[in-house]
């Protein structure tokens, strides 16, 4: 099939690249002419494991190209994705839903023939019917049948994630888009990988109550291990013990610093409004998004304890600044808050992560970015793990421990053992584990 993905962002270039290796002919356009010239020159604006490989592959067999030109694009596909950008209005909660209309709009001057629209941003629930309407009232005589098509896209892992999904989701009120979908996925049904329809309206629904879902998870087990280190339990063993009923899973249920990234709190504070707007509040997923962003300074706060009870004139390692592994997002990090709270109780930030620090450049206050883990840890007066990377698993603590000022470790992962890092001469800290200051 012939396919235009309209925005060549993370959700674009994923699912268009994703779907030229299915065999598809895939378009991915953007109105950014820097960007799309280095994707025809095979520069990746992203960070995402096995993405270059497979764009550059797809580039060379002919499926794939990269264009400016939305009506070439448009008139000559099948199916037409958009896949542009959602952020939040910082003014009032909601998704920002320009970009998808004004996408919606330029499809609607530039259809020739049956076309099936497909909305793969994350939108709130009504936005098909709106997407819908723009186009009728754009193009009265243009042939089109919406879809929603929501992505369930884990970043550092969204190629196995689309390859091999746990479902696909597919909202239609035109019962013509039916045939024309499952060709689209056709692919996948060697892996069994079901493909569920249902009404355009639900299809919305269901990826935000699935973020949120997991969301709220998150923040549970964090503040189990808020109680673990009151209590002296460890929170680890409490989540593998409720993990194990099958009711419950085992994922999700790490604790650390909070939640982060271009989905979860977007998706959460959307929900939020959308269920405020409806008369139908969600009480549980407006203190989810409470509690996570309480969550962020509290890391602050331990850091500081760690330090004796004062930053001032110290200077903190920070290891990993993205909010989870094997990306570049830095899209409400829980470093974002914790550097520049740090720095305001005046502290002097060394920081180094594998592939984050050009995009923390623009969202973190002047700090110093280091060429390596030993690079950052050299004079600190104590080191934190914010970001769980692998190389930061195995550190040699007994170098480390001859590089830093203080010998403090504040692993707010949970990568290391207490034994292992008191070994090494080390005070340590890290999440929902017991201590020696057991409060009742």
């Amino acid at each position: 099939m012939k396919i235009t993905m309209i925005g060549s962002g993370y959700v674009g270039l994923v699912s268009g690249v994703c779907f030229a290796e299915f065999g598809h002919d895939v378009i991915c356009m953007d109105l950014n002419a820097e960007k799309i010239e280095g994707l025809k020159k095979g520069i990746i604006p992203i960070f995402e494991p096995g993405l270059e490989e497979m764009t550059l592959d797809n580039v060379k067999a002919g499926r794939l190209s990269f264009t400016t030109d939305i009506k070439a694009a448009v008139a000559s596909s099948d199916v037409v994705f958009i896949g542009v950008g959602t952020p939040t209005n910082k003014e009032t909660g909601h998704a920002d839903l320009k970009y998808v209309y004004a996408a919606a709009r330029d499809i609607a001057q530039a259809v020739d023939g049956f076309t099936v629209v497909v909305t793969k941003s994350t939108v709130p629930v009504g936005t098909g019917d709106e997407v819908e309407r723009i186009i009728r009232e754009t193009n009265p005589d243009a042939d089109v049948a919406v879809v929603s098509n929501p992505e369930f896209l884990r970043e550092g892992a969204a190629i196995k994630d689309f390859m091999i999904p746990n479902r696909i989701v597919v909202g239609i009120e035109d019962e013509r888009a039916r045939p024309v979908m499952t060709e689209v996925y056709r692919p996948l049904f060697i892996n069994q990988s079901p493909l569920m329809f249902t009404t355009r309206r639900t299809s919305e629904l269901i990826k935000y109550a699935a973020n949120a879902f997991l969301a709220m998870k998150i923040t549970y087990i964090n503040e189990m291990a808020d109680l673990c280190e009151a209590v002296g339990a460890n929170v680890q063993e409490v989540a593998r013990g409720i993990g194990l009923d099958n009711r419950i899973g085992t994922k999700f249920l790490h604790a650390g610093p909070g939640y982060g990234g271009s989905c979860f709190p977007k998706d959460t504070l959307a929900l939020v409004k959308t269920a405020q707007d409806f008369g139908a509040p969600i009480t549980l997923i407006e203190t989810t998004v409470a509690v996570n962003d309480a969550r962020k300074s509290k890391m602050t706060d331990k850091i500081i304890k760690a330090l004796g009870g004062d930053a001032k004139g110290k200077t903190v390692s920070i290891l990993g600044l993205t909010f989870k592994p094997e990306t570049d997002d830095m899209r409400d990090s829980p470093s974002i808050t914790i550097v520049s709270e740090l720095t305001q109780a005046g502290a002097t930030i060394r920081a180094f992560d594998p592939e984050g620090m050009e995009q923390a450049k623009s969202v973190l206050p002047p700090i110093t970015y280091c060429e390596g883990t030993y690079d950052a840890v050299a004079g600190a007066d104590a080191v934190v793990i914010v970001t769980e990377w692998n190389e930061f698993r195995g550190i040699d603590l007994k170098r480390v421990r001859t590089l830093v000022r203080t010998p403090v470790l504040v692993d707010l992962r949970n990568v290391y053992r207490k034994e292992e890092v008191a070994r090494h001469g080390f005070t340590y800290t890290s999440i929902g584990r017991p201590s020696e200051d057991i409060t009742a």
